[in-house]
């Protein structure tokens, strides 16, 4: 009994599961080591995915464009590349465009000035967009109208649509300019829009103008027809013969109230990118025309314009009541008036 005990016992030794073989226990922890390895390639793959795409559009919105090179830091945000929702500018499309508006008064030769510039074959000055009331009504139709024009959506004779290098329009000073300054320097600064400040330092010779232009719209000196620009010497000599009266009881102020007008459109407009430009310095000195294509960086071309000048020479051949004027004002500090070429 005892043996078989034994014996029992040495079976039960010899039935004893065996150890696991080493080479299974290899072959568990190589593929376990490869899954984990797959699962750890798989997150870096993606984080590295993640952090190129993020890096990459990091890029976009830091940098320019490759056309941009060349282009000074200073000069990027005025520097655009408009893409038109009417149309393509197909080839044009990596041409770098310069924003500007022309801040002018009535009959201060911007008329003339816009097409010196419209002469280019690069820009398009639109004209006097505000000059209707509804598109002025409030900030907001302003803006979408301006926006329209920067994004070269606006049509009109002057559109150079795709290749254009330079687009604006003009603005006279009361076509909502004033009563929407901060909005509009605002928009200036953040869109990018470059002020071409437009004034006429013989203020006598701008009422003459102003003056003999209202009385044209009435009088229709020309066949019927009034036009506040002419392209003959006859059509100007006509329109010359006409000499307005000068209201000299409030001449002084009148004055004063257009230069207290110019200092303030200056001071609401002074943080913007702008040139101070005066008519009588272009017309003395054509040279200007070149700093003006240098600020909208233009290739430089010879500006021209149709436009013929309708009042010339002395001031005291186009006013009814000169030695009144010429009274009422020697002494005072607009007497230089007096004595300039008009």
């Amino acid at each position: 009994m005892a043996e078989e005990m034994c014996f029992f016992n040495k079976d039960t030794l010899v039935l004893k599961p065996p150890k696991r073989s080493p080479m299974l226990s290899r072959m568990v922890i190589l593929v376990f080591a490869m899954v984990f390895g797959v699962y750890i390639y798989s997150i870096c793959l993606k984080g590295i995915s993640t952090h190129t795409k993020t890096k990459f559009r990091n890029l976009q919105v830091i940098e320019r464009p490759c056309h941009d090179n060349g282009i000074e830091l200073s000069e990027i945000h005025y520097t655009h590349f408009p893409k038109p929702e009417t149309y393509s500018r197909a080839e044009c499309e990596h041409n770098p465009v310069q924003f500007f508006a022309i801040l002018s008064m009535q009959r201060s030769g911007s008329g003339w000035f816009e097409t010196l510039l419209n002469s280019h074959v690069n820009v398009s000055s639109n004209g006097e967009i505000f000059s209707v009331k509804d598109r002025r009504k409030n900030i907001s139709s302003i803006v979408q109208n301006l926006d329209r024009v920067y994004n070269l959506d606006w049509f009109s004779s002057a559109s150079r649509n795709q290749c254009t290098a330079a687009v604006g329009f003009k603005w006279m000073l009361n076509q909502g300019l004033m009563e929407h300054h901060k909005e509009i320097a605002e928009y200036f600064n953040r869109k990018g829009v470059s002020a071409i400040f437009l004034f006429r330092r013989n203020l006598l010779g701008r009422m003459v103008s102003v003056l003999a232009n209202s009385y044209d719209r009435y009088a229709k000196l020309l066949n019927g027809t009034h036009k506040s620009h002419v392209h003959t010497h006859e059509e100007a000599n006509i329109l010359s013969k006409y000499k307005p009266f000068i209201n000299c009881t409030s001449l002084i102020t009148d004055l004063k109230d257009m230069e207290v007008t110019r200092a303030k459109v200056l001071e609401y407009f002074n943080n913007t990118r702008h040139i101070i430009l005066y008519y009588e310095d272009i017309i003395m000195n054509h040279t200007k025309l070149d700093n003006v294509q240098d600020f909208l960086k233009l290739p430089k071309m010879e500006l021209t314009s149709r436009q013929i000048k309708i009042h010339k020479g002395p001031l005291s051949d186009h006013i009814r009541n000169w030695e009144d004027v010429n009274k009422t004002l020697t002494g005072t500090a607009y007497e230089s008036f007096l004595r300039s070429e008009y």
